[in-house]
């Protein structure tokens, strides 16, 4: 490298670093000195990240009733995710409903009223924030918001039927012949087609639980099984990254491997059992004792990179978990316990309140999945996680 190019460099890093601020820079040098060794706690750990996820809500840019898409050490709240406020909206639910606490409740219904309040007139909604340039239906954020209104028909009636029905409704008319959906790709990701989109499938298996005779879980289970034409003996999935399908994010082989184990216990086909247990299997190879999980793994299960995607390690272990209870393989209990207590890990218990309970999008802070910011979905799935973990060792 010339004299020249590596000055550039210096340069370039050192404008970054002081544009990161006094916030940034000690998240940044916090965790270059390693994992810290400190677990808060199963319980500790849910009640802090709910309780950031109260403060996502109160403090959104947008103030709409919405779920703040990120805290970012840099330029601090954003406005509203419709798409993960979706997915929040049964969190929040389950919670309450374990807790009696009805401040939960209330919350969860207002971002229900928002979704509602920004639907399209064909049923979709749109891709990215609610402050996005590009105001355009995406077929994987609709499927993630008929998580939400599905949960709120069940928990509030009648009044998030209709809105259901027209998601639901809207998907399957959607739907390729195949079961691909191919129509409405999102902006924010490379062209083609997603194997993760059985995370949709899933949704429109939720729904199918409320309306059975409409088509739903017909739709689910076709792109399940065009999904799974996807899979390699090793149990990889191709076509699995909004960025790179080579080396995918363990956040999207997170959402395949759920939206399957959904359609496996929706039907208790063992042919849907087998390509979650190739899946899982893949995936205990790639992490390590201490539980950590490479956030982009290539297709020999080998790590891509050297940082952790947090909310992958914790979608995997929640789906470890769940094929734990179907299979009694302890081998998946124990590495999602352990990828669970590796996240919790990084939780902060003190100091400002914007990061307090909040789960980062890499770990380090400064890895290559939301960078310096902690975006509201880790968090959710961290929740949802460690739950069941609490639930299993409560039973144990």
């Amino acid at each position: 490298m010339l004299l020249k190019d590596i000055l550039h460099f210096l340069i370039t890093y050192l404008r970054f670093y002081l544009r990161l601020g006094p916030a940034g820079r000690a998240a940044h040098t916090r965790d270059r000195l390693g994992l810290p060794p400190y677990d808060p706690g199963i319980e500790n750990a849910i009640k802090e990240g709910v309780s950031w996820i109260c403060r996502a809500q109160d403090n959104s840019a947008s103030q709409d009733g919405g779920v703040a898409t990120h805290f970012s050490l840099i330029s601090g709240w954003s406005a509203s995710y419709p798409e993960t406020t979706g997915y929040i909206v049964p969190t929040l639910l389950q919670i309450a409903g374990f807790n009696g606490e009805a401040t939960l409740r209330h919350r969860a219904k207002r971002m229900l009223d928002w979704l509602v309040s920004i639907q399209f007139p064909d049923g979709s909604f749109l891709g990215g924030s609610i402050d996005s340039k590009k105001l355009v239906p995406v077929t994987f954020n609709t499927g993630q918001i008929l998580l939400g209104l599905s949960a709120g028909v069940r928990e509030f009636g009648e009044a998030y039927l209709e809105p259901m029905c027209r998601v639901a409704d809207w998907l399957v008319r959607t739907q390729g012949s195949d079961g691909c959906w191919r129509a409405y790709p999102s902006p924010y990701s490379i062209p083609g087609e997603k194997a993760y989109d059985t995370h949709v499938a899933w949704a429109l298996l939720e729904a199918s639980k409320i309306e059975p005779n409409r088509g739903y879980a017909e739709a689910a289970l076709s792109n399940v099984n065009w999904a799974l034409r996807l899979q390699k003996e090793n149990g990889w999935f191709e076509k699995c990254c909004v960025s790179n399908p080579s080396q995918p994010l363990t956040h999207t082989l997170g959402y395949v491997f759920r939206g399957i184990l959904e359609a496996y216990r929706f039907t208790d086909d063992a042919n849907l059992l087998e390509p979650c247990n190739r899946l899982a299997n893949g995936l205990l190879t790639a992490i390590r004792t201490d539980g950590f999980l490479p956030g982009r793994l290539l297709s020999n299960w080998q790590g891509a990179v050297s940082w952790a995607c947090l909310t992958g390690s914790v979608q995997i272990a929640y789906c470890w978990i769940k094929m734990y209870q179907l299979t009694g393989n302890t081998s998946y209990r124990d590495a999602a316990f352990a990828a669970n207590q590796y996240v919790r890990r990084t939780m902060k218990l003190d100091g400002s309140p914007e990061t307090i309970g909040a789960i980062g999008g890499s770990f380090p802070i400064y890895g290559g999945y939301c960078q310096y910011a902690y975006p509201n979905w880790a968090c959710k799935f961290f929740i949802d996680s460690n739950l069941i973990e609490k639930h299993v060792k409560e039973r144990s």
